[in-house]
């Protein structure tokens, strides 16, 4: 997982934009998935990733098994990172 905390501009489904940091992309079985805090709030946003063209896309996370999995393993990163410093 990558903590370089770089800035992006989250489009929401009502067209509204919302700047959040990026806490890092991370990968869960075969595929990658980006962790992004999004300014004034506590709410972790947890996102398919993949990049075509040098662009980052994101995509939804469909179904609640998969939702689970991808926290857990989001949250047992965060817990192996404090451990470490």
């Amino acid at each position: 997982m990558i903590n370089e905390h770089e800035v992006i501009h989250l489009v929401l489904d009502d067209g509204n934009e919302l700047e959040c940091k990026m806490l890092g992309i991370f990968q869960v079985e075969e595929k990658e998935y980006i962790a992004l805090l999004p300014n004034e709030l506590e709410d972790v946003y947890i996102y398919g990733y993949e990049e075509k063209d040098n662009e980052p896309v994101l995509s939804h996370i469909e179904s609640d098994e998969e939702y689970e999995k991808v926290s857990k393993a989001f949250l047992d990163l965060c817990d192996g990172e404090e451990e470490v410093q």
